[in-house]
């Protein structure tokens, strides 16, 4: 049942609002009943229906993955610290300035590897700043803030990687997984799917589906809230359907008291007319006079008819 039979229900019992005489007190008490049998099936079918979607959203991810981000972690608010170096993209770069810059990366992963990622960020921002135009610096630094947990500076990394090469899958890797931690689902599984189409690798892919899952139960979960509110406004049109059903069914089966007068005077008058009748009168007389003549009027059963007449 939609919201549109039930209101077409209500419409119907305003008309009866307008002409009580529509219907009768049975029909009326009928149709409250038939009211109630749908507000209970309706009821019991989408809870049952619920029960079912609770379970259907039980869903559990059974690929492995050696992911930098927590896939059951909580969602992080944007960080809000200075913004990071990013270096002069005018400068005019030397070569001893890239070996520079190389050697500064070669000792960020040294402090990767033994858990240091404070000293590796300052590092990759050195190597940064002697180097601005080397996309995969600003990915490893990005690589860092997703570890610390800074998903928005991680996405700044990653704009600019993406800026100097467009046709590098980090970038967009390291950019969906700061999405991720945003919660940012859709920008996170669009970041995936450009970067599977440049690298697809085993991580990204695994991480695309553990984020288009997520879609999937939010969609879900959203559908779930607009069925319930549907439920909600059929079960409060139902009940204004069902007390208006009862109201005039009360008024139907109480009916106007003036009317209930109105009859038994109608009623009692058809019997004054009775006695009014110029035979009832000879009759009643001749008897007054004399009781025994009643035994002559025992065989005429014009008195019984007449009384029924009436």
């Amino acid at each position: 049942m939609d919201l549109r039979r039930v209101r077409n229900l209500q419409a119907l019992v305003n008309a009866y609002g307008q002409d009580p005489g529509l219907v009768g007190a049975k029909q009326l008490m009928v149709l409250r009943a038939h009211v109630e049998d749908i507000l209970n099936t309706y009821t019991d079918a989408f809870g049952r229906k619920a029960v079912k979607e609770e379970n259907k959203l039980e869903v559990t991810n059974s690929d492995e993955s050696d992911s930098d981000i927590d896939e059951d972690g909580e969602i992080l608010e944007p960080d809000q610290d200075v913004l990071q170096e990013m270096g002069d993209e005018n400068m005019r770069l030397t070569s001893e300035m890239m070996d520079q810059a190389n050697e500064k990366r070669e000792e960020a992963f040294d402090a990767l590897e033994k858990g240091n990622l404070q000293r590796a960020l300052e590092l990759f921002t050195e190597a940064i700043k002697l180097n601005p135009q080397c996309s995969e610096t600003f990915v490893n630094r990005a690589s860092v803030f997703v570890k610390l947990k800074k998903p928005t500076a991680a996405i700044r990394d990653c704009n600019k990687a993406s800026e100097i090469n467009s046709k590098s899958a980090l970038p967009y890797k390291w950019r969906g997984k700061a999405y991720f931690l945003l919660g940012q689902w859709k920008k996170a599984a669009n970041d995936f799917t450009s970067a599977s189409q440049w690298d697809c690798d085993a991580e990204t892919n695994a991480l695309l589906q553990m984020v288009q899952l997520r879609l999937q139960k939010n969609a879900e979960c959203h559908q779930k809230y607009e069925q319930k509110q549907e439920l909600k406004a059929i079960q409060e049109q139902l009940e204004k359907v069902k007390l208006a059903l009862e109201k005039q069914e009360s008024i139907q089966r109480e009916g106007n008291p003036w009317d209930e007068m109105a009859r038994a005077g109608r009623k009692h008058l058809k019997f004054f007319f009775t006695l009014l009748d110029p035979r009832m009168m000879m009759t009643f007389l001749d008897v007054v006079w004399n009781p025994e003549n009643i035994y002559k009027y025992q065989k005429k059963n014009f008195l019984i008819k007449l009384s029924h007449k009436h």
